[in-house]
């Protein structure tokens, strides 16, 4: 298994689990974000770890010698970052996944596991948004990028003989977490227990689901998948089926960390930044039907992410 992004915070719970089930496992990460989440496992020769970046086509592509499957998470998360850096997606998204797929190419592996997300349905008219939604007008570049990458995967599944499950995710939380609105907040609150900046309304909502239960949901799809006849190229949405308002996630992090009479200071309008995708919820009853459903509905996930953040903080 070859893991880009794997040193990340869903890719090291990935690899945790990887090397638990006995495989042999790559990780190639350019350690950007600042974290190294896996180094217990490089320490100890459990995972062969690679220190580069996507757009270094031929690294990728000697580093792709004898894998038999890509699990591809890496990309930036910072989505923000997109207005200032244009290019920034184009590159870590668009380029990157082009590096991969022909990286794979050039060595005959043939199935990829790829990470996309929620945020390539923009504002849609639909409540909660299946998987066959249409036009899909992202709001941010970091959408764009992801949503041009299920393109290029796609035709590469035609073209080429690949086989690959593309996942949309809902919002992914736990241990390990370095942002997101949880991590924000238990931060801001750390730093001033008296006071906490919402950025946008605070009338925001989405689906929030724990990592574990993100693995779970792949592992279960990607099994049935590339053991079977199915086809050559799939996508589901994954996630909670129920969503958190951002006041609610306000009021867990407050209660978790034992405060009271914390002042709100709402900044922007309606969106927290440009690019931001203030309302989304996503529909899993496809995969539902398959036979996969997350156990914790979406605010009881970020309880249980805000107290792994705020152990995680206080270590």
């Amino acid at each position: 298994m070859l893991v880009t992004g794997g040193a990340g915070f869903i890719g090291s719970h990935l690899v945790d689990r990887l090397v638990d089930h006995g495989h042999e496992v790559t990780v190639y990460d350019s350690l950007v974000s600042g974290h190294n989440w896996i180094t217990g496992h490089i320490e100890a020769g459990r995972v062969r770890f690679i220190q580069a970046d996507l757009l270094d086509a031929d690294r990728l592509r000697s580093a792709m010698k004898g894998t038999s499957v890509v699990w591809h998470l890496g990309g930036n998360t910072d989505i923000p970052s997109g207005v200032n850096r244009p290019d920034l997606d184009l590159q870590n998204a668009i380029v990157a996944t082009h590096n991969v797929l022909e990286a794979m190419r050039a060595h005959g592996v043939g199935r990829l596991v790829f990470s996309s997300t929620g945020a390539i349905y923009g504002e849609a008219e639909v409540d909660p948004i299946p998987e066959n939604y249409g036009p899909l007008l992202p709001l941010s570049l970091y959408a764009a990028g992801k949503l041009a990458a299920e393109g290029l995967i796609a035709s590469y599944c035609s073209l080429f003989g690949f086989r690959a499950r593309m996942f949309r995710f809902g919002n992914v939380v736990g241990a390990r977490m370095s942002h997101g609105v949880t991590y924000d907040f238990i931060v801001k609150l750390l730093r001033n227990p008296t006071e906490l900046e919402i950025l946008g309304d605070g009338q925001g909502v989405k689906s929030y689901f724990l990592v574990e239960e993100c693995l779970d949901g792949m592992f279960f799809v990607v099994e049935k998948a590339f053991a079977g006849d199915g086809p050559a190229v799939d996508l589901l949405n994954l996630g909670a089926g129920e969503a958190t308002t951002v006041m609610d996630i306000a009021r867990i992090v407050i209660e978790e960390l034992g405060l009271t009479d914390v002042k709100f200071r709402f900044t922007g309008g309606r969106q927290g930044w440009p690019g931001d995708q203030p309302r989304v919820r996503l529909d899993v009853a496809r995969v539902n039907r398959l036979g996969w459903k997350a156990r914790a509905q979406s605010s009881e996930a970020v309880r249980v992410a805000a107290r792994r953040i705020i152990a995680d903080l206080k270590k």
